[in-house]
């Protein structure tokens, strides 16, 4: 007796029947002949993707910290995970945040992660260190684990010098930069002391929490206040300039302010950080503006006036001593930022470079100060951009260091002494020539390393080679 099938039995006896059928189809005509569609690359694990993204934020909040350009620490961070295994990356950095996206492909989701970037003391010797440890990285010196160790022991590693030493440079900063604007020895040690001073204090308001804003007007305060008693004092003997004294701490509050990360974000098209960077530099000019205008308002009160101190004249009998103040006031920066020992001979030399390139064209050729401060600057900025290939020395060293000796203090001074006393025309005509200063010795940096980084160049050429021309009508 024949066992009767339902329909829905004997559909499945046939789908079971063609399916063999097109196996053995499938098997006789051999392997096949297309191949087979990938879903997505070939990644990491997840835990692999995580170690990966994790040492490239932490590099790109000290990169970013110590006030490297976004184009700078977006390529490091770009390169940094390209030798770990990772090519389809982006990086985003928005001023306080940094943002890495890992993408997989269709074969996994995106792996994301976003890191808060804390302002931490300058440290150019951490700075160099970590350097080092992705150069150690990308030549396969070290491993993606021995690279996390040693990138743990650079970030919390103490400075290399005690603190008082960072202290002394800032002093002899101020100190040489007051013998460049005209002064004499009295006037030099008195902004070493002012300075040192204005630094242990502001050491101790920032231990505290007070915001920067007030902490450059305590600054501009102290500059004004302390050199108002002691030229009430009589400790100034006649024919000196105290109001020096202010013009140079000034230079050394300046100097913390990061024009040239500002300036180098705009030309490479990260606007919405250079935006943040520029609110931050007007909000700290604004307070340093302030303390200064109390103190000179003060002085005013008790009836002393520290007047507008003329302008320095580089003769050719003073020019190689204020080769040798640029260099002094260059190597006591490096100092305060920590730099490595080897490279304060570095700095100090990138120092009387741009001062005398700067003297040369300001006093000898009848170019003007902010020309002659631009061109300077391109000169400074190619020096640092040869040598971030050819040395151990950052870079960031280099530029720093040598633009603070032209950094617009003394004009600066002027402008706020002028708001104080002769009117707002006046003050605010010469408080714009000091930020085209400022803007020009940031325009000049960054055009400098543009020229003499070879890395810079050749990507350029590459990019040019590699996409094709937008020609209207062609191809």
């Amino acid at each position: 007796m024949v066992d009767e099938l339902n329909p829905a039995e004997r559909l499945a006896n046939r789908l079971r029947a063609t399916l063999k059928r097109d196996a053995k189809r499938l098997l006789a005509a051999g392997p096949p002949t297309l191949p087979m569609l990938m879903v997505g690359p070939q990644v990491p694990d997840d835990a692999r993707v995580q170690e990966v993204l994790d040492l490239c934020m932490r590099v790109g909040e000290v990169q970013l910290s110590s006030g490297e350009s976004v184009a700078v620490v977006t390529d490091l961070m770009l390169r940094l995970a390209d030798a770990c295994g990772l090519p389809a990356v982006d990086v985003d950095i928005t001023f306080t945040s940094i943002t890495i996206c890992c993408h997989r492909g269709n074969a996994a989701t995106p792996v994301t992660s976003m890191r808060l970037v804390k302002y931490k003391t300058l440290d150019l010797t951490r700075l160099a260190n970590v350097d080092r440890v992705v150069d150690d990285l990308e030549s396969g010196r070290l491993s993606l684990r021995a690279a996390a160790r040693a990138l743990d022991e650079a970030i919390d590693a103490r400075h290399p010098y005690p603190r008082w030493a960072a202290t002394a440079g800032w002093g002899l900063l101020a100190g040489a930069i007051a013998v460049l604007l005209g002064g004499g020895p009295v006037t030099a040690v008195t902004a070493f002391l002012v300075t040192g001073a204005i630094d242990r204090i502001g050491r101790l308001l920032n231990r505290w929490g007070l915001p920067a804003f007030f902490q450059q007007v305590m600054g501009g305060l102290l500059a004004t206040t302390v050199t108002i008693g002691l030229f009430a004092a009589g400790l100034f003997p006649p024919g000196t300039r105290p109001s020096l004294v202010v013009a140079a701490s000034i230079t050394v509050l300046l100097s913390g302010l990061s024009v040239v990360g500002t300036v180098q974000d705009a030309i490479s098209g990260y606007y919405v950080t250079a935006a943040g960077r520029v609110a931050e530099i007007a909000l700290l000019s604004a307070g340093l503006l302030t303390g200064v205008v109390l103190g000179l308002k003060f002085g005013f009160a008790v009836g002393i006036a520290l007047d507008v101190a003329g302008s320095v004249s580089v003769s050719v009998g003073r020019f190689s001593l204020s080769l040798l103040l640029g260099a002094v006031a260059a190597a006591g920066y490096a100092l305060a930022g920590y730099a490595p020992l080897r490279s304060l001979v570095v700095a100090a030399g990138a120092g009387a470079l741009g001062w005398g390139v700067y003297s040369t064209l300001n006093e000898f050729t009848g170019f003007g100060p902010v020309a002659a401060t631009g061109v300077a600057a391109v000169v400074v900025g190619a020096g640092a951009g040869l040598l971030r290939r050819t040395s151990q020395v950052p870079s960031l060293v280099v530029t720093l260091a040598g633009i603070t000796p032209l950094l617009p203090g003394y004009t600066a001074y002027r402008g706020f002494y002028q708001l104080a006393v002769e009117g707002l025309s006046e003050g605010l005509v010469t408080v714009t020539l000091a930020l085209a200063t400022g803007l020009a010795l940031a325009a000049g940096v960054t055009f400098g390393e543009i020229l003499g980084s070879p890395r810079r160049r050749a990507a350029a050429v590459t990019a040019d080679d590699s996409e094709p021309a937008n020609i209207p009508g062609g191809q």
